[in-house]
């Protein structure tokens, strides 16, 4: 093992736990898409925005499946999953009262930063749930953060939508659909998608926040920073994105993955260094990284 990923396993060895979670409630959404709320005491209390679960789906299956915290509520974590395989299926079938084995928290969160209040928050399916937690992690924090967050699905959104009372005056009258979660939280949200849902914007989550840019001066884009997680085409034009304005963007890298702490190596990208590009391993040293370092 290198000296670099010594130091690495040291500074998880007292941030990851293996603990046997307690399934509370499993809320089922169109698409075969499932949100699970576990008590999980330990995972919880060392959880921050970015960082994701290996959970095992079933007892006859020896791969976990990683897994974005959705949101942290006192000794209590959430997840969204959609089915996409066996594993994630047989999750799907635990019922409140099943005890499920976790393996986290993993990998280095998102980092605000309190220059650039203006939080750009950019999530698209199964990466929309890294943004919910940023989210949720701002509101609570002191100072002056006005985080935005624009939302993207092709199948319905696996949450409570409602009609917006929070006004975006750079987007029409007509796009005010949000997540209920969001509002009650006071954190103005849009949704994009092209399968043509009531009150959403058609086009890309990337479409929709240039617009929101373009609005802004010179000043205000001072202040703006952009997180984003969703699949590696979305986060690639969300890079674009931030290079056009010149904004600071860290984004969450989705990957396969087999022991998620770092052993593998099997979810490597290639990312730039001063050293010159090099590959780093998504489950510990990201899943966040800056979004100008990665090799699309």
């Amino acid at each position: 093992m290198t000296t670099a990923a010594q130091q690495q396993a040291q500074r998880n060895r007292d941030t990851v736990f293996v603990e046997e979670g307690e399934v509370l409630e499993v809320d089922n959404f169109p698409g075969d898409q499932y949100v699970m709320r576990i008590r999980s005491p330990k995972c919880a209390a060392a959880a921050q925005p970015g960082s994701f679960v290996h959970v095992t789906c079933d007892d006859t299956l020896p791969m976990r499946r990683p897994l974005s915290i959705m949101r942290v509520d006192g000794d209590c974590i959430e997840i969204l999953y959609k089915i996409v395989g066996k594993g994630l299926r047989w999750l799907s079938k635990k019922r409140p009262g099943d005890s499920i084995n976790i393996l986290g928290p993993i990998g280095q969160p998102f980092r605000p930063s309190s220059d650039r209040p203006r939080t750009l928050l950019i999530g698209g399916g199964v990466g929309i749930p890294p943004m919910i937690f940023v989210a949720d992690s701002l509101r609570q924090q002191d100072g002056d953060w006005a985080p935005l967050a624009i939302l993207g699905s092709e199948l319905p959104f696996p949450a409570e939508l409602e009609k917006s009372q929070l006004k975006t005056p750079w987007v029409g009258d007509e796009i005010d659909t949000t997540m209920s979660l969001l509002e009650d939280w006071n954190i103005p949200c849009r949704l994009a998608t092209l399968a043509g849902f009531d009150g959403c914007f058609d086009g890309y989550v990337t479409d929709l926040a240039d617009k929101w840019l373009t609005t802004l001066t010179p000043d205000e884009l001072r202040e703006v920073e952009i997180f984003s997680c969703g699949p590696t085409p979305m986060l690639k034009a969300v890079a674009t994105l931030a290079a056009k304005y010149d904004l600071p963007c860290q984004v969450s890298l989705e990957e396969f993955m087999a022991c998620a702490i770092g052993g593998c190596a099997g979810c490597a990208v290639k990312i730039k260094t001063a050293n010159g590009e090099a590959m780093k391993r998504v489950c510990v040293d990201g899943p966040v990284f800056e979004a100008s370092s990665v090799v699309w």
